[in-house]
């Protein structure tokens, strides 16, 4: 049941909504365009916001779907508490790599921030509230998605613990944030060397 509930939690999120979204709406494919990424900041240099706010919310409940999925319905099909704490951390890191590394679009994948902020909404939303504040606080001020996506990256897993203390899930929130801050090694390059595009920025062809 669990290593189930870990590739159907894979395949959900291994569906692109940048790309699928863009596809439908006759854009060009985020993965040719900016940063390359396949994500809604990437999406939002289009200068569609319709677009990018639909790549926002698909990518968001890909990650919060299969985590509430097994969090409300995982005791009926005979998961015991350590054991349905187990399927809820597999489920919410399966969901995040497939985001990062989808199986339906050759592996290359977004950098996970959207889909992070639907699993921790689904954990607890007062964790994903906390993460979603700072992720919002730092872009308001510095106009940089990357450097919003770091710092709230290394407190989410600070908030698990200190509002919940440390167990298996408060290890899925940590290697979440690992890779999160893995994929954006580009981007910390480009902030040092003041080269990193704001959010708003138009379109450019990748090279």
């Amino acid at each position: 049941m669990i290593f189930l509930i870990a590739v159907v939690s894979y395949l959900i999120g291994s569906i692109s909504f940048a790309v699928v979204v863009s596809h439908a709406m006759g854009l060009t494919d985020p993965r040719s365009y900016g940063s390359g990424n396949p994500g809604a900041t990437n999406v939002l240099r289009t200068g569609n916001k319709e677009a990018a706010i639909l790549t926002l919310i698909g990518d968001a409940f890909k990650g919060w779907l299969p985590v509430w999925i097994v969090t409300h319905f995982g005791a009926r099909f005979g998961l015991d508490a350590a054991a349905l704490n187990t399927a809820i951390a597999l489920s919410a890191i399966a969901v995040f790599l497939g985001h990062l590394y989808p199986i339906f679009f050759k592996f290359q994948g977004g950098k996970g921030v959207a889909t992070a902020a639907g699993v921790l909404l689904t954990i607890h939303p007062v964790l994903g509230l906390a993460t979603l504040l700072t992720w919002l606080i730092i872009a308001f001020f510095f106009r940089y998605s990357s450097l919003a996506a770091l710092v709230a990256a290394v407190f989410a897993p600070v908030f698990q613990v200190f509002l919940f203390g440390p167990s298996r899930i408060s290890l899925t929130v940590l290697a979440m944030s690992l890779l999160l801050i893995w994929r954006h090694r580009a981007n910390i390059s480009k902030l040092l060397v003041g080269k990193e595009s704001r959010i708003g920025d138009k379109k450019k062809a990748t090279q």
